[in-house]
Protein backbone atom coordinates (compact mmCIF):
# COMPACT_ATOMS: atom_id res chain seq x y z
CA UNK A 1 0.00 0.00 0.00
CA UNK A 2 1.39 3.40 -0.96
CA UNK A 3 1.37 6.24 1.55
CA UNK A 4 1.59 9.89 0.53
CA UNK A 5 5.02 11.42 1.20
CA UNK A 6 3.53 14.23 3.31
CA UNK A 7 2.53 12.73 6.65
CA UNK A 8 1.19 16.08 7.85
CA UNK A 9 -2.39 17.25 7.90
CA UNK A 10 -4.26 18.38 4.81
CA UNK A 11 -4.89 22.07 4.20
CA UNK A 12 -8.56 21.97 5.15
CA UNK A 13 -7.84 20.33 8.52
CA UNK A 14 -5.04 22.78 9.32
CA UNK A 15 -7.16 25.80 8.35
CA UNK A 16 -10.00 24.50 10.54
CA UNK A 17 -7.62 23.80 13.44
CA UNK A 18 -6.15 27.33 13.26
CA UNK A 19 -9.63 28.88 13.32
CA UNK A 20 -10.68 26.70 16.28
CA UNK A 21 -7.54 27.41 18.32
CA UNK A 22 -7.88 31.16 17.73
CA UNK A 23 -11.53 31.09 18.75
CA UNK A 24 -10.99 29.01 21.89
CA UNK A 25 -7.90 30.70 23.37
CA UNK A 26 -7.18 34.24 24.51
CA UNK A 27 -3.47 34.13 23.60
CA UNK A 28 -2.00 31.75 21.01
CA UNK A 29 1.58 31.35 19.82
CA UNK A 30 2.07 29.42 16.60
CA UNK A 31 5.69 28.31 16.77
CA UNK A 32 8.29 25.88 15.51
CA UNK A 33 8.60 23.22 18.18
CA UNK A 34 7.03 23.03 21.62
CA UNK A 35 7.22 25.03 24.84
CA UNK A 36 9.73 22.54 26.19
CA UNK A 37 11.69 22.23 22.95
CA UNK A 38 11.45 25.29 20.71
CA UNK A 39 13.02 24.51 17.34
CA UNK A 40 14.11 28.00 16.30
CA UNK A 41 15.52 31.06 18.02
CA UNK A 42 12.60 33.29 17.05
CA UNK A 43 10.11 30.86 18.58
CA UNK A 44 12.27 30.63 21.73
CA UNK A 45 12.39 34.44 21.97
CA UNK A 46 8.60 34.77 21.54
CA UNK A 47 8.02 32.13 24.23
CA UNK A 48 10.33 33.91 26.65
CA UNK A 49 8.62 37.27 26.11
CA UNK A 50 5.11 35.88 26.54
CA UNK A 51 6.21 33.87 29.60
CA UNK A 52 7.19 37.10 31.36
CA UNK A 53 3.57 38.28 31.31
CA UNK A 54 1.28 35.25 30.97
CA UNK A 55 1.01 31.97 32.83
CA UNK A 56 -1.67 30.57 30.57
CA UNK A 57 -1.59 30.63 26.80
CA UNK A 58 -1.79 28.12 24.00
CA UNK A 59 1.13 27.07 21.80
CA UNK A 60 0.81 25.23 18.48
CA UNK A 61 3.75 23.38 16.93
CA UNK A 62 3.53 24.05 13.19
CA UNK A 63 6.37 21.75 12.12
CA UNK A 64 4.11 18.75 11.48
CA UNK A 65 2.47 20.56 8.54
CA UNK A 66 4.56 23.70 8.07
CA UNK A 67 3.43 24.64 4.55
CA UNK A 68 -0.23 24.16 5.43
CA UNK A 69 0.13 26.24 8.60
CA UNK A 70 1.81 29.04 6.64
CA UNK A 71 -1.17 29.15 4.26
CA UNK A 72 -3.76 28.98 7.06
CA UNK A 73 -2.03 31.62 9.19
CA UNK A 74 -1.56 33.98 6.27
CA UNK A 75 -5.35 34.03 5.88
CA UNK A 76 -5.61 35.40 9.44
CA UNK A 77 -2.53 37.61 9.63
CA UNK A 78 -1.33 38.45 6.14
CA UNK A 79 2.07 37.01 7.18
CA UNK A 80 3.61 33.65 6.41
CA UNK A 81 6.56 33.79 8.80
CA UNK A 82 6.58 31.79 12.04
CA UNK A 83 6.25 32.42 15.00
CA UNK A 84 2.97 34.31 15.09
CA UNK A 85 1.19 35.58 18.20
CA UNK A 86 -2.55 36.22 18.39
CA UNK A 87 -4.54 37.84 21.20
CA UNK A 88 -8.34 37.46 21.18
CA UNK A 89 -8.10 36.18 17.60
CA UNK A 90 -6.22 39.29 16.42
CA UNK A 91 -2.73 39.02 14.97
CA UNK A 92 -0.13 40.81 17.11
CA UNK A 93 3.09 39.81 15.40
CA UNK A 94 6.20 37.67 15.53
CA UNK A 95 9.05 37.75 18.00
CA UNK A 96 10.33 41.07 16.62
CA UNK A 97 7.01 42.82 17.29
CA UNK A 98 6.76 41.26 20.75
CA UNK A 99 10.26 42.53 21.49
CA UNK A 100 9.34 46.06 20.34
CA UNK A 101 6.21 46.03 22.50
CA UNK A 102 8.31 44.86 25.47
CA UNK A 103 10.84 47.66 24.94
CA UNK A 104 8.00 50.22 24.88
CA UNK A 105 6.46 48.70 28.02
CA UNK A 106 3.30 47.70 26.13
CA UNK A 107 3.62 43.91 25.96
CA UNK A 108 1.84 43.15 29.26
CA UNK A 109 -1.13 45.27 28.20
CA UNK A 110 -1.14 43.78 24.69
CA UNK A 111 -1.19 40.26 26.13
CA UNK A 112 -3.94 41.40 28.51
CA UNK A 113 -1.91 40.13 31.43
CA UNK A 114 -3.48 40.47 34.85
Amino acid sequence: MDFPPNQGLDQEKVTEQVADVLEENEVVLFMKGTELMPQCGYSRKALGLIDQHRDEYETVDVLESLDEYRVALEEHSGWETIPQTFVDGEFVGGSDILEELQERGELAETLDAE
